[in-house]
């Protein structure tokens, strides 16, 4: 299934404002952080984080410079990572034969904002995908390009918003996504943090699975504007 992904065509519409990516000098090198699972794929989940929400307490912190200072462009949604799903659990830390190279984590910064995030879900979940990082990233760009993002910066102004908006303007922007295909992930008081979206095994929207719902409906939610 992975083949026919990377042979679709692309449509570029991303969302990282005026980005523009630093020379990466060498790759990350990045310890595991829980223990080897290599379990049979039933599906995927791309994951979409909400920058401004992300780097509201880091627009100083080094380790998120390229993301969170503006030096360099400011973002909206960027690619969290595409992660691998189980019919129990789902699979992580797979034997990885290659590590992405400087050139192929360079060309990812504009969707995942950062050397060492790229190098980590490499190594957690997309090594559990594929044999190679670039294949993986190829991937991952595909999915991005073949969706339309809403203007959560408007949407967020809206009086009365729930995580049903805001899950309703993601489907609304992209015919084919069901609604119960698109989880919505809120923080402790509310703001949004993720969009994360479920494929089934060949790659089309599948409902997600109610460990991975994220809020409901008519949960409140605020959508923090960077401002």
């Amino acid at each position: 299934m992975l083949a026919l992904v990377l042979a679709l065509p692309g449509a570029a519409r991303a969302q990282a404002y005026q980005c523009r990516a630093p020379v990466v000098a060498a790759v990350p090198r990045i310890a595991p952080d829980g223990p080897r699972r290599v379990l049979p794929v039933s599906g995927y989940t791309l994951a979409l984080s909400w920058s401004p929400e992300f780097c509201r307490p880091r627009t100083k912190a080094r380790a998120h410079h390229l993301q969170c200072s503006g030096a360099r462009g400011r973002f909206g949604l960027v690619v969290h990572g595409l992660w691998p799903q189980g019919p129990r659990g789902w699979p992580q830390w797979c034997p990885a034969r290659a590590a992405p190279s400087p050139a192929e984590l360079r060309g990812a910064l504009c969707l995942m904002p950062s050397p060492d995030l790229v190098a980590r879900q490499w190594a957690k979940h997309g090594a559990c995908m594929t044999r190679r990082p670039g294949q993986y990233l190829k991937v991952i760009r595909i999915l991005w390009e073949g969706l339309s993002l809403p203007d959560y910066d408007r949407i967020a102004r809206e009086e009365g918003l729930t995580a049903g908006r805001i899950r309703a303007a993601f489907a609304a922007a992209n015919p084919g996504w069901p609604a119960r295909a698109i989880a919505v992930k809120l923080g402790p008081r509310g703001w949004l943090e993720e969009i994360r979206l479920c494929y089934g095994r060949a790659f089309q929207p599948a409902p997600c699975p109610p460990a991975r719902r994220g809020a409901g409906d008519e949960a409140p939610a605020r959508i923090w504007r960077g401002l």
